[in-house]
């Protein structure tokens, strides 16, 4: 697609995307009742082998999801078709293969797991049936990612929310039902990724002819070019999803049987909880991505509005919400099974991550989609390294918590060392008057929904908690209207009219 690309583009692909994103909430609604129903020590399995498909795939995948959010916009329509044909047959086939593999060799990969004793003995029947998650995984990566190179950022939301959110949580209390307990969680998650593929294949025909997919050949310049841009990309791609995913896997090495399940757990909910303010980072980070490319491609000079307008969009949301996270977190705690309490400095560590994380914007795309083929690679590095050196410090005397504060500390570097490179490279700036006023702002009304907290501590927790939720509407409207400027705020479009951030 050509074309200037403007703010109201940004603005209202991020919202789509931010629907789309908001299966993170069902899953923290979920959550709750996996916990409930199978037990701390099963969901942490559950967390791990999850974990292990999304780490398998984003390898896998060549990073094909990102290659093509740089590749489709600018080529003709039978490059295009010719390129989601090619990432598709280069990453699901592979895919197949090693969940093959998985199931053949279940018996040793359990034999590596740390488990409670009553999913121990069903440990290799668990790994052989959920191996064949990563090539339905691994088809619906690839064809939401095409649908996104289009620009087409809504159609994920029914897939996301429905289909793979809700859709796993009915199946989880029917298997539970049918006395599945230590495989139930498993073979729902398996159902629903077996719907969500079925609808991804629909989502690709009415995006995409159906026959050009079928028979459009890549010509060796075209494969070339999304490999080699998958390469390049793909470092970043995978230290993101070790950051995600990897935490996890090494606890459950590091403690032996329920202890090791149920540290994995913890993680994996306190990730989970903590990922509420990632929604609004992912949402400008599958924006820009396919976004900043076409803009680059007419107008280079024109990426850093869009950079910055972003940014000022990510801060004014993410900085009051992750305040008001860590003012409920231990509520929020309390609606999943008992144990899951001491997850709370973990989820209150990876929080503070998130908000640092988000208030330099979506600069790693900007940087990925810009043409800077070393500079992901190089931020890849400086993150995993810090979180390698930490973790190595940190979890052998503080366990969990430990792993929270390296992964933290990883993820931020490796986000403001995108910052600084876009200042160097391309003379863009994060903090400019424009994003200090977003921040200070922001940081003001975060102060206010502590002073109230505080205030209303003598009250307990119940009423402390709806009394920040019910705040924290009119908190963040404030920062919506001060924070930003008269032309960001029409960016918005009829969201803003309709909200009275600008005059109708």
């Amino acid at each position: 697609m050509s074309g200037a690309v403007t703010n109201r583009d940004v603005a209202r692909g991020a919202g789509l995307a931010a629907l789309a994103r908001l299966g993170a909430l069902i899953e923290v609604v979920s959550q709750p009742a996996y916990t409930w129903l199978f037990g701390i020590a099963t969901y942490g399995i559950y967390t791990v082998l999850w974990a292990a498909v999304n780490i398998v795939e984003n390898i896998i995948d060549l990073s094909m999801t990102q290659a093509l959010q740089r590749i489709v916009p600018t080529e003709s329509e039978e490059d295009a078709h010719a390129s989601v044909r090619f990432a598709l047959l280069v990453s699901v086939i592979p895919a197949a293969m090693l969940a093959l593999a998985a199931t053949i060799f279940a018996e040793p990969l359990a034999a590596t797991l740390s488990a409670a004793p009553k999913d121990q003995a069903q440990l290799p029947l668990a790994i052989a049936i959920f191996a064949w998650a990563l090539p339905l995984w691994t088809f619906v990566e690839v064809s939401t990612s095409a649908a996104r190179a289009r620009r087409a950022f809504g159609p994920e939301i029914r897939l996301r929310i429905f289909w793979e959110q809700v859709a796993r949580l009915i199946f989880a209390v029917g298997f539970f039902a049918l006395g599945a307990h230590s495989l139930g969680l498993l073979l729902a998650h398996l159902a629903s990724l077996f719907l969500t593929a079925l609808l991804s294949a629909r989502l690709l025909g009415r995006y995409y002819d159906a026959r050009l997919l079928l028979t459009a050949p890549a010509s060796p310049r075209l494969r070339r070019e999304l490999l080699k841009t998958g390469f390049a990309l793909l470092p970043s791609a995978i230290s993101r999803r070790l950051f995600n995913d990897l935490p996890a896997i090494l606890l459950n090495l590091a403690f032996p049987a329920a202890r090791g399940a149920t540290a994995a757990g913890l993680f994996g909910i306190a990730r989970k909880v903590s990922s509420v303010p990632l929604i609004v980072r992912q949402a400008f980070q599958y924006v820009l991505a396919p976004l900043a490319a076409a803009q680059a491609a007419h107008d280079r000079a024109g990426v850093a509005a869009l950079y910055g307008f972003a940014t000022r969009l990510s801060i004014v949301f993410v900085v009051p919400l992750s305040a008001l996270l860590m003012l409920i977190a231990s509520d929020i705690l309390s609606l999943f099974a008992p144990e899951t309490a001491a997850a709370l400095p973990l989820l209150v560590i990876l929080v503070l991550g998130r908000a640092a994380e988000a208030v330099v914007g979506p600069a790693t795309p900007v940087v990925e989609m810009t043409g800077h083929r070393i500079l992901p690679l190089l931020n890849s590095a400086i993150g995993l390294g810090a979180w390698a050196v930490l973790g190595a410090v940190l979890v052998p005397t503080q366990g969990a918590t430990g792993m929270a504060w390296a992964v933290s500390a990883g993820t931020v570097l490796i986000a403001w060392a995108a910052t600084v490179e876009l200042r160097l490279a391309d003379g863009i700036v994060a903090f400019d008057a424009a994003a200090m006023r977003a921040l200070l702002t922001a940081l003001l009304l975060s102060a206010v929904l502590w002073i109230v907290g505080s205030a209303l501590r003598p009250f307990g927790a119940p009423v402390r908690a709806v009394g920040l939720l019910l705040l924290f509407w009119p908190a963040l409207w404030a920062t919506l209207r001060v924070g930003l400027a008269l032309p960001d705020r029409q960016a918005l479009g009829k969201t803003g009219r309709r909200i009275k951030l600008v005059s109708a």
